[in-house]
């Protein structure tokens, strides 16, 4: 190509960025790390240990109380089966020409990416709560919306917390997280637009919209559904989904054949539900939204 053809290129200071969803399922608030211990490998496994109930009994002035109960301890595995990496480059032309600077921006995309990875795997999980906390099913979906058959979102709500209350969950650090669509429905309903503000300390969650029957209530894209149907809605406690994780690569180097700066991460990371009747899967249909 001829140099007087050649029509040189501007390049934008300004980076136009991704619509990224909130990390919602994998934030502390909303599971624990509390095992993660050291992990060094794929297959690696955390020993998470738990002690039987304690009985009382009737005690009775001088007489003996017996021997001491054996309390029976019982272990969970959880098992480190998620390898993750990410591999990207970014010409020398590109970060040189770039302002500001375009392998930052690049190792913010490739963070979220894998963050939001992570989120989505912590969304699968609705198939390990317990079988008395599925609030509707593939089959028969709660139906939620305006219409005149349609289940109203707020009492929805009223209803999830119940079958947690009667599962002896503590009621501290309840959360729920919901599709934009149903937001859009407690947005519509007085009992939450008046007294559905987040505290403040809550206002730091991460999708956090507000509270509602004893709920944080948050919103995320990343809820499981079939084709728009059967939402899969989470609610329970942190301690419900315990998760542990480690990046235990992240390396910059020189392709041999470019002219490129490459960085390239790995994460190992496993979760569980340690605590089946501390979640409930919510499995809803969009209604009459309007």
């Amino acid at each position: 190509m001829s140099l007087n053809n050649f029509i040189p290129t501007v390049w934008s200071a300004r980076l136009l960025t991704n619509l990224n969803n909130d990390l919602v399922f994998a934030q502390p608030s909303v599971i624990n790390r509390d095992y993660e211990g050291e992990i060094r490998s794929a297959g690696d496994t955390v020993k998470i240990n738990s002690i039987g109930r304690v009985t009382v009994g009737d005690y009775s002035k001088n007489n003996a109380i017996g021997n001491p109960a054996v309390l029976n301890d019982s272990q969970t595995t959880l098992q480190i089966t998620q390898s993750k990496f990410f591999n990207f480059m970014v010409d020398d032309v590109d970060r040189v020409q770039g302002n500001p600077s375009v392998m930052d921006a690049a190792m913010q995309e490739a963070a979220f990416a894998m963050n939001n990875t992570i989120d989505q795997y912590i969304a699968a999980m609705h198939t390990q709560a317990a079988a008395a906390n599925l609030y509707g099913t593939d089959g028969t979906p709660k139906v939620v919306g305006l219409g005149g058959t349609d289940l109203n979102a707020y009492n929805a709500l009223v209803d999830v917390k119940t079958l947690l209350d009667e599962a002896n969950v503590p009621n501290v650090g309840r959360w729920i997280i919901v599709p934009p669509w149903y937001e859009g429905l407690l947005l519509k309903d007085e009992r939450f637009v008046k007294f559905g503000t987040p505290p403040q300390d809550a206002r730091l969650l991460n999708g956090m919209i507000g509270r509602a029957a004893g709920f944080n209530v948050m919103t995320s894209n990343n809820i499981n559904h079939t084709s728009g149907t059967k939402y899969k809605l989470m609610a329970g406690t942190n301690m419900a989904i315990t998760m542990a994780i480690q990046f235990t690569e992240i390396t910059a180097f020189r392709p041999e054949q470019f002219f490129s700066d490459a960085v390239k991460g790995l994460a190992l990371y496993g979760a569980k539900v340690i605590r089946p009747d501390a979640l409930v899967t919510f499995t809803a249909s969009k209604g009459t939204l309007s």
